[in-house]
């Protein structure tokens, strides 16, 4: 059976357990997955380094568009170098120009600093105007995994523009990620064919704090989640039923 491999992203501790007990290969760590995930702390960076599962660090310093500064640009080296030390398996980067073309130059200076890890392009790419040209970029640069919803909101609505990038860069892996859940996934891998690895929450709504004031405050964003094992499983199980229903070799 060739296996697909299940990325979970999370941000917290529970969702690192979570991630391993329900059979995910791989993490993506993060903080704040409610803004589109950002770089974690360096506590978190190291409780999941002791994970038995390889993981990933996002690396983003804010929220928002993904155009960088010289400052945060800085920033960023400085965190990637920090997760080299930690001893995770790799990075997710992006980069973007105002118009939502890659920016090719910020990425390669950190794909430098990377040099040695596994790297990830994030969902930057799906500002992208033209897919076909980024995925140039991609490949030039010696990115070999992007992770995408095929510039729509989630990755079921971006199938088409997901199965042309895969054209544009056999190369490289395609990524789905956004609304992945065990109820698509057949449907996400019967469009693309090749489909080796998929990215996923498997969230669940949060429990609400025992204290109003908890939300009243501020101190928890409204539609808060939290990673679970049991869609991790059921995930990782329709995943593993696609893998046996392929042809061999």
């Amino acid at each position: 059976m060739n296996r697909i491999t299940l990325e979970i992203c999370v941000d917290d501790a529970d969702g690192i357990r979570a991630a391993e007990d329900g059979g995910a290969d791989r993490i993506e760590l993060c903080a704040a997955l409610g803004l589109g995930g950002l770089t974690p702390s360096a506590g978190l960076v190291a409780l999941a380094a002791r994970s038995r599962l390889p993981v990933m660090a996002m690396i983003r310093p804010r929220a928002g568009a993904f155009v960088w500064s010289a400052d945060e640009c800085g920033a960023m080296l400085a965190e990637i170098d920090a997760m080299r030390d930690a001893g995770l398996a790799g990075v997710v980067i992006g980069a973007s120009l105002p118009d939502g073309r890659l920016d090719a130059a910020t990425l390669a200076r950190l794909m430098r600093a990377a040099e040695g890890m596994e790297v990830t392009l994030h969902r930057a790419i799906d500002l992208a105007p033209n897919p076909a040209e980024a995925m140039q970029v991609v490949a030039g640069l010696g990115i070999r995994r992007v992770l995408s919803s095929g510039g729509a909101p989630n990755a079921l609505a971006g199938l088409d523009r997901l199965a042309a990038m895969q054209t544009a860069a056999p190369n490289v892996a395609i990524m789905p990620g956004g609304g992945v859940s065990a109820e698509n996934a057949a449907q996400i891998a019967a469009h693309l064919p090749d489909l080796q690895e998929l990215h996923a929450s498997a969230s669940v709504a949060a429990d609400r704090p025992a204290l109003d004031k908890v939300e009243s405050f501020g101190f928890l964003p409204p539609g808060a989640r939290r990673t679970d094992a049991g869609r991790v499983a059921a995930l990782r199980a329709a995943l593993d039923q696609i893998a046996l229903s392929r042809p061999p070799g």
